[in-house]
């Protein structure tokens, strides 16, 4: 729980390079997020060369923070790899989910850049990674050791809880 209620988004960052383990991690834990019939309709790029992060502030307007980010990850949905058709979605959220929380595990820091359904975003950053037209790119995780600190935001609101009827 304690990594779930303080994880907090993290957009300032050292330059402390980001390990190739850490970074499998975070994609172990991104493939082992549920999946409608077990589908896991995701591929992943995995960015650190600067000038790639660099082209993605390009395409994307709230990617700034990528100019300092160590690396990114790039998480896609695959149409082709569904056998439940339109949970790709859902199934891109959960393994998104799950890297952020394994990010604050490992005393990283992170955001989640919303692309999917953004069209600009999504053409754009096909475009820029040569990603075939079959592949959705659905958010982009920037990564890295975290030079901020925010509080833990209590979220919780009893208002939003509805028990056994609205």
């Amino acid at each position: 729980m304690d990594d779930i209620l303080n994880r907090r988004s993290i957009r300032r960052y050292t330059d402390e390079p980001v390990k190739k383990e850490d970074i499998k991690d975070l994609l172990e834990a991104a493939m082992s997020a549920p999946s409608a019939g077990n589908q896991q309709p995701w591929h992943f790029v995995v960015v650190t060369d600067k000038d790639m992060l660099e082209k993605i502030t390009q395409v994307h307007p709230y990617a700034n923070m990528l100019k300092e980010a160590q690396a990114a990850i790039m998480i896609c949905g695959d149409e082709s790899l569904e056998k439940h058709k339109g949970y790709w979605v859902q199934d891109c959220s959960a393994a998104t989910q799950n890297i952020l929380i394994a990010v604050q595990k490992k005393g990283l820091g992170a955001v989640w850049l919303g692309v999917y359904p953004r069209e600009d975003r999504v053409e754009g950053l096909k475009k820029v990674f040569k990603i075939p037209n079959s592949i959705t790119p659905f958010a982009i995780i920037s990564i890295g050791y975290p030079a901020e600190e925010k509080p833990p935001a209590n979220r919780y609101n009893e208002q939003r809880v509805h028990y056994n009827i609205w």
